[in-house]
Parts: C-alpha cells; sequence; structure tokens
C-alpha cells in the first residue's frame, strides 16, 4: 500500500518534465538530509519513505508514464506497492536503487549486506532508574564465522564464478511496450545473488558465512528513564553478511511500579499519614524518598489533601538538566472505633470549640485541589 497521496514531483520538488538525471539527483540529496540517523525531524522516518515511494515511480519509464495518466488510482490498479527498506544503512538503499555501494568479497560476487536487529529486555526498579544502572543483557547473536572469515567458503578452496550471471550476482531482462523498453534486475537464480557458486562450503557454518553465540551486553541506563523506553545499541546486533556491518540492539525498559511512590512524568508522589491530633497540633514525620528518608515538619492545623513539596526530589530529567519534584500528600486518618472514655473526652473538646477552632485558613477546597493535581 502506498504510503502517500501527495505528488511525487511535489514530494521530490522537480518538474514535471524532469529527466531521469535530475530526479536521481534531488533523490540522492533529499535522502541524505532525510534519513532517520542523520536527521532529526519528528516526521524524518515517513518522509523517507515518501521519497523513496516517488523515485520508485518516477525512475521507473513505465510507473512514471502510468502515474502521468492515471495517478496513484492508476498505479493501485496496476498493482504497484512501494519497496519495504531497512533504514538502518542509507548504503544498501543506495545500491538498491543504483547499484552503488557494492564490495566483493575476497571470493568475488555479491554486496555486503548489513545485519538484522534484535530486541531484548530489562527489568529495573524505580529508585534503579532514578540513579541510572548498568544492567547485563544475554542474548543470541548471529556472528560472523571465524572459519571462513564470512564468505561461506571452506579455507583453501575456492568458489567458482557463476555462469549464468557472470559472477556479477544479478540477472538483468529487457522487455519493450509502448511506454518504451524497460530494464528489470533481479538476483540471479543461480547462485542466489552472490556469484559465485559455493562447491565447498565452509564446515562449521555450513556455507552460511556465519554462526550462533551467546553473549552478554553491558547496557548504560540513564539516570530518569521511563519505563517503555528503548536503549540503542549500535553495532551488536547480528553480523552482515559479506563483510557487511552489523545489525544494531534495541533494549526495552521496564521500571518496575514501586509501592511506596506514583510517578508522573519527571515527579514522585507519595502520602503521609496523620490522626487527627498530629494534624491537629503538627508533627515531625518521616517521609521516604527516592534518595531516603527525610523529615518533614508539618505545622498545627494542616489539612488532609494539603501538599507538600519536596523541591528537586523526583526523577532526573533524562538525558538533560535537573530533577523532577517529590509531592507529599498530606492523609488524615479518622478514629474507627474509641472507648467510652475518649469519647467524653471529644463530646467536651467539641463543646469547648467556637468559630474560631475550625476557621479556614484563605484558600479554598478548589484550590487545594489545584494544588494537590499541580
Amino acid at each position: 500500500m502506498a504510503t502517500t497521496d501527495r505528488d511525487y514531483y511535489e514530494v521530490l520538488s522537480v518538474a514535471r518534465d524532469a529527466d531521469e538525471t535530475t530526479i536521481k539527483k534531488s533523490f540522492r540529496r533529499l535522502a541524505r538530509e532525510l534519513h532517520p540517523d542523520v536527521s532529526d525531524h519528528p516526521e524524518a522516518a515517513l518522509r523517507f519513505r515518501e521519497i523513496t515511494e516517488a523515485y520508485e515511480v518516477l525512475s521507473s519509464t513505465e510507473r512514471r508514464a502510468l502515474y502521468d495518466r492515471y495517478g496513484h488510482a492508476g498505479l493501485r490498479s496496476g498493482g504497484f506497492a512501494p519497496t519495504e527498506f531497512d533504514m538502518g544503512n542509507l548504503g544498501d538503499i543506495f545500491a538498491s536503487f543504483f547499484g552503488d555501494g557494492i564490495f566483493g568479497s575476497a571470493r568475488g560476487g555479491n554486496a555486503q549486506q548489513r545485519g538484522a536487529d534484535l530486541g531484548a529486555e530489562i527489568e529495573i526498579g524505580l529508585v534503579e532508574a532514578s540513579r541510572g544502572a548498568t544492567v547485563s543483557v544475554p542474548f543470541d547473536v548471529a556472528v560472523t564465522c571465524k572459519t571462513c572469515g564470512g564468505d561461506g567458503v571452506e579455507p583453501g578452496t575456492e568458489p567458482l564464478s557463476c555462469p549464468r550471471c557472470d559472477g556479477t550476482g544479478r540477472l538483468h531482462h529487457v522487455s519493450r511496450s509502448v511506454f518504451g523498453e524497460f530494464v528489470r534486475a533481479q538476483a540471479c537464480p543461480e547462485c542466489h545473488g552472490r556469484g559465485v557458486i559455493v562447491e565447498h562450503p565452509c564446515p562449521d557454518c555450513e556455507g552460511a558465512g556465519r554462526t550462533v553465540e551467546s553473549r552478554e551486553l553491558s547496557v548504560d541506563v540513564p539516570a530518569g528513564i521511563h519505563d517503555g523506553q528503548r536503549i540503542r545499541v549500535f553495532g551488536e546486533g547480528h553480523a552482515g553478511t559479506l563483510g557487511g556491518r552489523a545489525g544494531d540492539v534495541y533494549v526495552l525498559v521496564r521500571v518496575k511500579p514501586d509501592p511506596r511512590f506514583v510517578r508522573e512524568g519527571n515527579d514522585i508522589y507519595s502520602q503521609v499519614d496523620l490522626t487527627i491530633v498530629q494534624a491537629a497540633l503538627g508533627a515531625t514525620m518521616t517521609v521516604e524518598t527516592l534518595e531516603g528518608t527525610v523529615e518533614l515538619e508539618l505545622p498545627a492545623g494542616v489539612q488532609p489533601g494539603e501538599v507538600r513539596v519536596l523541591k528537586s526530589k523526583g526523577m532526573p530529567v533524562v538525558q538533560g538538566f535537573g530533577r523532577g519534584d517529590h509531592r507529599v500528600l498530606v492523609n488524615v486518618s479518622v478514629p474507627r472505633h474509641v472507648t467510652d472514655e475518649q469519647r467524653r473526652l471529644l463530646e467536651d473538646f467539641e463543646a469547648a470549640s467556637d468559630e474560631n477552632t475550625y476557621r479556614a485558613n484563605d484558600e479554598s477546597f478548589f484550590d487545594k485541589l489545584k494544588s494537590a493535581f499541580r
């Protein structure tokens, strides 16, 4: 399915009568600007796919003529679907379109290919997340075969150049239509695109050029990381073929809930419980924070629902400066069971109370509610 309904000429910033050289030049320039590894634009990946789709159409005489005449609907009815590319390697994409970046192996033959990415998952506590941590991540990964060096050939033997494609690894088919002459390239089915026939494959990797081994990767988790964020470790994924660069490892970080705290952004929330006597007379309470315990002074007459702020006691800002705050919600426990003596004392207290006993401060209930949410 197409990724855009925008005009392809507009996407590539070329005129409708632009020649092949102009279209190719514009695509190269935009691809280098918009590749997600280079651009920090929030929609870089989407825009990159748009320009590759546009180039696939406008670089083909047949597709371009169909598009010029019938637009996107004509392409869809003709069965066109944009190619899905691994955007990890711009050279691989250029090679797909132009044949650039093809580096023959020592044995001759096909292009290098980037290794696949792999995923892993780790779990840390909220306190660890606040301080940062180094975590060991075990995983299985494909690595270059040490016996054959990655070309899949038994040491001491030589592969044969493929007679069908003359060692290029690709076949070209020429067809003609009312729109002109078209050249279609495909991987050679005889050598599977390698350009060589291996009669004596490496016994250790069985000709694959890679073997699987177990590894343990130390991942530095930055302080302040959020649950569900991923850490990208470059070059530690599966090995590429024929010397191509390795893929990357994406580590999913899970932060376990802590029963003492609730996290909102970079702020931490917790609760302190007071008796009605402590609330009325004031008290010094011990409060747990991410960095240990602190003493919190609560004045006489503190009300349930009030929020006391411990500045800069929250989570650090990931790859930034400063910290969030720790907000402490005051909860006042009302007695559920009282003795006869306690009831008498409470009744005496109520009888001795007047309008000044419960007089509120200037902050209304709604102001308190807003403070709690802040």
